[in-house]
């Protein structure tokens, strides 16, 4: 085995209001970066293991995301133990995905996985540029602010490619740079 080769799974969940990108967040990954047709069909939960080179080093990613859909709450919660890093996602464009960041992604991700760490990651940055009328975008220095906690920030946008890979790469360095805990502290009420 390539000795830059680290044979330890790192789980990492993508979550976040429907429509924010996850999906395509999801397929870029999974397509190893290449282009990805613009629909989709939604599901309610979709998985893929991948290597990917971080820093020089070859990780094994199990990528995950699932829906944003009251009927599956308790189903999303499910998929939480074990997770090594959370990406939660907002839209650049969608004021109400930025404002659900706080009122229900961080507490029930707190409530369920106190210690394990986030990446607040805006989606859509390439829509900041088009100005389009009554938008309300979010602007970077907003989400560094609601970021404060957290343990990084990243804007990306899938459609022109830019910052996805770093997205990966800062939440294998999260992932790793972690703080040892003693107990399992990831539950499901």
């Amino acid at each position: 085995m390539n000795r830059n080769h680290r044979n330890h799974l790192l789980k990492i969940i993508v979550v976040g209001d429907d429509e924010v990108g996850k999906h395509c967040i999801f397929t870029k990954f999974r397509q190893s970066f290449r282009e990805i047709p613009l629909e989709h069909d939604p599901t309610v939960f979709d998985n893929i293991s991948k290597l990917i080179e971080v820093d020089g080093i070859i990780y094994h990613i199990s990528l995950s995301y699932t829906v944003n859909h009251k009927d599956y709450n308790e189903l999303r919660i499910l998929s939480y133990p074990n997770t090594n890093v959370f990406l939660l996602c907002y839209a650049i464009d969608n004021r109400r995905s930025f404002e659900n960041v706080k009122s229900k992604w961080i507490p029930e991700l707190k409530l369920h996985c106190s210690d394990t760490p986030i990446v607040l990651v805006g989606t859509k940055k390439d829509t900041r540029n088009k100005k389009v009328p009554d938008t309300n975008y979010i602007s970077y220095a907003e989400g560094l602010e609601i970021s404060r906690g957290m343990s990084a920030f990243i804007e990306c946008s899938v459609k022109t490619g830019e910052n996805l890979r770093e997205v990966f790469q800062e939440a294998v360095r999260v992932a790793l740079n972690k703080p040892k805990v003693t107990s399992f502290h990831c539950s499901v009420l």
